[in-house]
């Protein structure tokens, strides 16, 4: 596929031919240490080579959390840049973890800054917050639909303190988390076979049948390996839409570094665990 074809096009060609996975780019301090490398650029730069060299070719996503390449600042960045070049040049779709969210200009200056095809930080998809307004973010949705990338919107999260806004009711009776997930599905009504514009939806959440996570979108799936969920739980939370979650693991595979073998076989691993409860399930 042409990298002008949908991204949610793309994600369901590289998940049917790599397995479901999405693995993190976190080079977070203690992870550097665990590898034996200084919390300075030079380490930051051989853990993200690493990854990518070891990854890229064999996974369908890569997400860098940007927060780890910015505390270096423009050195950073750098890294950053060559990371998301090399990964996508090997075959890998590039999910940039940023959670960008503001209005108007602002929002627009986001989006052009990740999603559009001339960018250094250029990426398949970003992830994005709605909580200034679903609205808020059309800048970066009429971005996405004309550069042929997508968006993963934070709908129900894993992390506890998300539930005070994510499962507050409205006056039409419908959670904020429900009504974030609604409007993906419209965006992606008619788009074959998968919609560009997903939700993060944890999955370590329990049981969510009260939410119709069917949005015809993909299902970004953090929680699985340190956070305690297992590949095997995702039928159960996800139901009807499991086809479509992409779970993200971090740190159970990363830790395995900066052994090359040791990274590639957790990574497998997973994904054939994955698989299987997909299929199974």
């Amino acid at each position: 596929m042409s990298p002008l074809d949908p991204f949610g096009a793309r994600l369901r060609r590289a998940m049917d031919e790599r397995g479901p996975l999405c693995v993190g780019i976190d080079p977070h301090a203690s992870l550097l240490t665990e590898w034996g490398l200084n919390d300075d650029v030079a380490g930051l730069e051989r853990f993200s080579r690493t990854v990518v060299e070891s990854l890229a070719d064999r996974v369908a996503v890569l997400k860098p959390q940007i927060a780890f390449f910015e505390r270096f600042g423009s050195r950073g960045l750098a890294v950053l840049e060559k990371s998301v070049e090399e990964a996508r040049a090997a075959g890998a779709l590039v999910l940039m973890d940023a959670k960008r969210g503001d209005i108007g200009s602002t929002m627009a200056a986001y989006a052009e800054s990740f999603l559009r095809k001339d960018a250094p930080l250029f990426s398949d998809a970003l992830t994005v917050s709605p909580y200034l307004g679903f609205g808020s973010l059309r800048p970066a949705v009429e971005l996405a639909r004309e550069s042929g990338t997508g968006l993963f919107v934070l709908a129900l999260t894993s992390n506890p303190e998300g539930g005070e806004v994510q499962h507050a009711v409205r006056s039409d009776g419908r959670s904020v988390g429900a009504t974030m997930l609604a409007h993906l599905a419209a965006e992606n009504a008619g788009e074959e076979p998968l919609g560009s514009f997903g939700a993060v939806v944890g999955a370590t959440l329990g049981d969510l049948s009260s939410y119709d996570l069917d949005i015809h979108g993909p299902l970004l799936a953090p929680g699985i390996g340190a956070q305690g969920a297992t590949p095997a739980d995702l039928p159960r939370v996800f139901g009807s839409a499991v086809r479509n979650v992409v779970p993200n693991v971090s740190r159970g595979v990363l830790r395995h570094g900066p052994d090359v073998v040791a990274l590639r076989d957790a990574a497998e691993r997973f994904a054939e665990e994955i698989r299987v409860a997909v299929v199974t399930g």
